[in-house]
């Protein structure tokens, strides 16, 4: 399965070097007592996950195709293969010790770097990897929010700044929706481009902001049934909410837990760790909606008067870096929703790429004619249960994300960088 690496690109080498080393990076910050953690749903042992992350990459890069080997230990499909080991019992199963675990993620990762250097036809699988890591970087980081571990190295103080209100009027059309098929990495659901028409919309400049959804809050909104819809006041009702996830009351202001410690909410950041449900509730309240998910794309990825040649960032084709947006490295938390201003969309949007993942009003489902990769775990299973969210957040690498990018959580989903832009009725 061959693809292209545009000049501008890192190689699926360097890409999977980088993958690695923010790996260990996140791995070294894990104490004694913390490998394992609480058996909870929503998170992974540190522990098994470090180790899956070697038995992806050994099995997609080292055990496929006519140069297939075995694999370098015996018993990693019986602990680390998350198609067949449930998520119950990985806190139970003999796994290696942190030693041994990271012995083996640096033997599996010298035999890629060995193979691909006679082998490219793994390129693909590589670039799988690497996109594979990343993401389950992302998962350390907020795994680590979850459990109220230490924050990771460089996460900055809150930082100054504005609120970003108003609406953008997008006047439509028809759009091709999904990822183009030009050579480069794609995964199966974004497959492929196709046509579909979007009418005329107004969309909020900027992701909601804290100071925004806590107008809601004090507005007595989590105890309003009629702004939820009833799964959402199900769910509501079953987690005990009466606050966002991480706030609380601190005299007449608010706080929220960042990792191991306490801030003062930052009123102009994007509200973040907010499930779908809210996000609705919210907007039902405010007399608002969710875009859907060809809207979002749309207000993304054109310009006025420019709707048959697609951005592969809002910004335009190269890589985004400080000024554009707020992604891994730049500062391990949100900025105010003001920040990145060179990063604006064809249509005046900020922040359309980095910072916060975006919930949407939509179903996770396939594009038509949906063909699924070689990796059939990734997107089939998850399709009709899932909201689609867009553009990526504060621990996104640049290199993994992309207008045309679908992640997917179940809608009760408040544990993730999950915020929301909001459109006008």
């Amino acid at each position: 399965m061959a693809f292209a690496v545009p000049q501008a690109e890192l190689s699926p080498g360097a890409l999977l070097d980088a993958a690695r080393a923010r790996t260990l990076d996140l791995l070294g910050m894990i104490e004694d007592g913390q490998w394992l953690g609480p058996k909870l749903d929503i998170v992974n042992p540190p522990l098994w996950e470090a180790g899956h992350l070697g038995w992806f990459e050994e099995f997609w890069c080292l055990r496929q195709g006519s140069a297939a080997r075995p694999a370098l230990r015996d018993d990693v499909d019986h602990l680390y293969n998350s198609s067949q080991v449930a998520h119950a019992r990985r806190w139970s199963l003999p796994l290696p010790d942190p030693a041994d675990t990271q012995h083996y993620l640096a033997a599996v990762r010298e035999a890629v770097r060995r193979r691909l250097e006679h082998d490219r036809a793994i390129d693909y699988f590589v670039t799988l990897s690497a996109f594979h890591e990343e993401l389950h970087c992302e998962a350390f980081t907020y795994t680590r929010q979850t459990l109220g571990y230490q924050a990771p190295a460089g996460t900055a103080q809150p930082l100054f700044g504005e609120a970003w209100p108003g609406d953008v009027a997008i006047d439509g059309g028809v759009f091709s929706l999904g990822a183009n098929d030009d050579g480069r990495f794609v995964f199966d659901n974004e497959k492929w481009a196709h046509p579909v028409e979007v009418r005329p919309f107004c969309m909020a400049r900027a992701p909601v902001t804290n100071g925004q959804f806590a107008e809601f809050v004090e507005a007595g909104g989590y105890a309003t049934q009629k702004w939820w819809s009833n799964d959402g006041w199900n769910w509501r009702m079953e987690q005990g909410l009466t606050l966002p996830l991480y706030w609380q009351k601190k005299g007449s202001g608010w706080q929220r837990r960042l990792f191991d410690r306490l801030e003062s909410l930052p009123e102009h950041e994007p509200v973040i760790h907010v499930s779908w449900y809210e996000a609705d509730a919210w907007c039902r309240w405010a007399g608002r909606r969710l875009p859907t998910e060809a809207e979002w794309e749309f207000a993304a990825a054109t310009a006025p008067g420019v709707k048959e040649k697609k951005r592969y960032f809002p910004w335009g084709e190269g890589i985004g870096d400080a000024s554009q947006a707020n992604l891994f490295g730049v500062a391990g938390r949100c900025l105010p929703v003001n920040a990145c201003a060179a990063g604006d969309s064809g249509w005046g949007l900020r922040q359309m790429i980095g910072n916060v993942w975006e919930w949407t009003s939509d179903w996770f489902q396939p594009y038509p004619g949906f063909v699924r990769d070689p990796y059939a775990d990734y997107s089939e299973p998850w399709f009709g249960d899932h909201k689609v969210l867009r553009g990526g957040c504060h621990a996104t690498r640049a290199t993994l994300i992309r207008n045309t990018w679908r992640n997917f959580y179940k809608p009760g989903r408040n544990d993730v960088y999950a915020g929301f832009r909001s459109c006008a009725l």
